[in-house]
């Protein structure tokens, strides 16, 4: 992590010329990521940012930790990825109150630790959602407006990404309202998918670590076998369109890829590739995605709807993909 702001906290642990610094009354004490925490922290914290000019609201939100903690001392170690983000992480011997947490830099994000993270540095599994996840639209709302009936299907996703319809159900009332339209639009839509902000460079920093990636969706086979080409994935898992004398029948066929099936993804792919408890991590962002990061050793809701945020391990609520190495322990 380099920083170029000129914060003496930061410039300090950017250097790493001296193993502590005093700064506003508080004695830092620099760590690596490499060694243990310090045996008197029972937690500890990852703050995770992008923008540099907010290195000092975060040296002035540190210190205020700090002593609201009633600590004279803090140690803190800099998190270095191969993404472009920049992270600190804080070791505690206390967990800090919900209301002190609430005070922090809304531009940055706050990962509290309270046990064991997945170790970047040993193969593991990700299992991905698609839409709004690995890509930033919902696939079947692209395909009913291409096919002029948008809105209804726009309506039935909303409701389903909420939980308050049954997935197959929801599925099947969306695919029904496509019938009759041209299956041409389906390779128009695969030749323009939007990747989500930092896919390619959290993708890329966990394959140099050798893990498996998945994508498991409750969208449809061209799409994530498109991205599973392009990016390279180990697995992708969806819903098969049926198409009739170049037409979409508005139904699918085979097993449907529910929020079940994306949650046996993960125990299937971890035994086929032999990957130890741990090393599992789910990421997705609607409550079709409980079970999947429940399942995972380490589940995370990236800009995801309250009931998967309730449920899930970690959240990434404002940054990009990058976020996700961060979340992991070296």
């Amino acid at each position: 992590m380099e920083s170029l702001n000129q914060n003496p906290l930061f410039v300090w642990l950017a250097a790493s010329p001296s193993p502590r610094f005093e700064y506003q009354g508080i004695c830092f004490e620099a760590y690596q990521e490499s060694s243990m925490r310090p045996s008197l922290s029972q937690f500890a914290m990852r703050l995770i940012y992008e923008d540099i000019s907010l290195e000092d609201a975060l040296a002035t939100w540190i210190v205020s930790l700090a002593k609201s903690l009633k600590l004279t001392s803090l140690s803190i170690a800099p998190i270095r990825r191969q993404v472009a983000l920049h992270c600190v992480e804080l070791a505690l011997p206390v967990e800090p109150t919900a209301e002190l947490l609430a005070t922090f830099p809304l531009q940055a994000e706050l990962h509290l630790i309270r046990g064991p993270l997945p170790q970047l540095s040993k193969p593991g599994l990700l299992v991905m959602d698609m839409d709004s996840t690995a890509i930033q639209i919902e696939c079947i709302d692209e395909l009913a407006a291409m096919a002029g009936v948008g809105e209804q299907v726009a309506a039935i996703t909303e409701r389903a990404m909420q939980g308050e319809l049954d997935f197959e159900q929801s599925l099947r009332q969306r695919v029904a309202q496509l019938k009759g339209a041209d299956a041409k639009i389906i390779h128009t839509l695969c030749e323009s998918l939007p990747f989500m902000p930092g896919l390619e460079a959290m993708l890329a920093e966990l394959k140099s670590h050798h893990w498996r990636l998945v994508v498991a969706s409750g969208g449809f086979t061209p799409f994530v076998g498109h991205l599973k080409q392009l990016l390279n994935l180990d697995a992708a898992f969806a819903n098969e369109l049926v198409i009739t004398d170049g037409k979409l029948a508005g139904t699918v066929t085979g097993k449907i890829v529910d929020a079940q099936f994306k949650a046996d993804v993960v125990s299937r792919c971890s035994q086929e590739w032999q990957i130890p408890a741990g090393q599992r991590v789910a990421i997705g962002d609607g409550a079709n995605d409980i079970p999947m990061v429940q399942a995972a050793d380490f589940g995370i809701a990236f800009h995801a709807k309250p009931k998967l945020a309730a449920a899930a391990d970690a959240r990434i609520r404002g940054l990009d993909l990058r976020v996700l190495p961060y979340l992991l322990q070296f």
